[in-house]
């Protein structure tokens, strides 16, 4: 079952990348970082898992990843929301 997830993970990763790579609008570009964190998340857990008892650490790399991750989609976004004001502020005045 472990090598589901982990193919998975793998699906997710490649999914994200060409996302990422492949478009110009920063909102998908953002959703696309968020895909690839939560491929990341699930590969740590997954290696968690299968490993020989039991492993706190990668559990508590996915818990402070997924804090790190909300933090940094919360600033990307507002970022985005000043580049797009700004944007609109410079076509107005044209």
């Amino acid at each position: 079952m472990s090598q589901f997830y982990a193919v998975l993970a793998a699906l997710l990763c490649g999914m994200a990348l060409i996302g990422l790579f492949q478009t110009e609008d920063l909102l998908r570009r953002i959703l696309a970082l968020n895909v690839l964190a939560s491929a990341v998340f699930l590969l740590l857990v997954t290696v968690a898992r299968s490993a020989e008892g039991i492993d706190p650490v990668p559990h508590v790399m996915v818990l402070t990843g997924i804090v790190v991750a909300v933090s940094t989609t919360a600033a990307a976004l507002a970022l985005v929301i000043r580049a797009d004001e700004a944007r609109r502020r410079r076509e107005e005045e044209s």
